[in-house]
């Protein structure tokens, strides 16, 4: 739920799910759909869909219990390297190195001395933090999570609190006077508004406020550009957030 999203949007919804779905095979005993309605606006419901489908694999596979192996959790569907490391770490008290995009900025910052971090590289990301990672196993979850910290309240992108930082005498960056960084960066995400992205959301948008299909004049009436929809449409179709029941008619998936 956490990404791409603001914290403070999934943190009620989180709870509406552990409340409704408290363990994986709840999740799983549903259909698809539900999780696609009830993940509401928190924005790429893909995830919901990928999310249900761990929670079956989960219930099949693992008699319903989340395993503690990276490689096992990674083969879970939706599950990429933060998440099976996370797992592994905070849940079960393993060690392994746990990357986001707070971890990569403190990492860029105060060992490589940039002010900020190059594009994400999976091999890269993960053996800087493994060099820094306590060897002893209980120090280790407890430093992932501060760095995780330093990060997202300390050393944030646009106004680092460097003054405050517990590692500001050894920050290479603060060190080297604050250079600019100069690197590669990665391509910026198209605007939202008049995107396809936001037909989407509107048709996803009818999709959940009903039980009833959603017929090809109530989505007509969403957004006026023709093939724009349309494309939306075939989009949903084809990531199986939307089927069609008849022929002009549409609901979410149900199997």
């Amino acid at each position: 739920m956490l990404q791409q999203t603001p914290v403070n949007r999934v943190i009620p919804r989180l709870a509406e799910w552990l409340e409704r779905w408290p363990t994986p095979g709840d999740l799983a005993a549903v259909p698809p759909g539900e999780a696609v309605r009830a993940w509401a606006n928190l924005g790429y419901p893909r995830r919901a869909l990928r999310l249900h489908a761990a929670a079956v694999e989960i219930t099949e596979r693992h008699d319903g219990v989340v395993p503690a192996d990276v490689d096992a959790l990674l083969a879970l569907s939706g599950i990429g390297d933060y998440t099976a490391r996370a797992v592994a770490a905070f849940a079960y008290g393993l060690r392994h190195p746990v990357v986001d995009t707070n971890t990569r900025r403190v990492i860029a910052r105060a060992v490589a001395g940039q002010a900020e971090p190059a594009p994400p590289s999976r091999t890269r990301d993960l053996d800087a933090m493994s060099a820094l990672l306590p060897l002893p196993v209980s120090d280790a979850a407890v430093f992932n999570a501060g760095m995780m910290e330093l990060g997202a309240v300390v050393c944030t992108a646009r106004i680092p609190r460097c003054d405050d930082c517990p590692i500001r005498a050894a920050c290479a960056w603060r060190l080297a006077d604050y250079p600019p960084y100069s690197g590669p960066r990665k391509a910026v995400q198209k605007k939202f508004e008049g995107s396809d992205r936001k037909v989407r959301g509107l048709i996803m948008a009818e999709l959940r406020a009903t039980r009833h299909p959603v017929t090809d004049a109530e989505i007509t009436d969403l957004w006026a550009d023709s093939p724009q929809r349309d494309r939306a449409l075939a989009g949903l179709l084809s990531d199986g957030l939307a089927i069609a029941t008849a022929p002009g008619e549409y609901t979410l998936p149900q199997e």
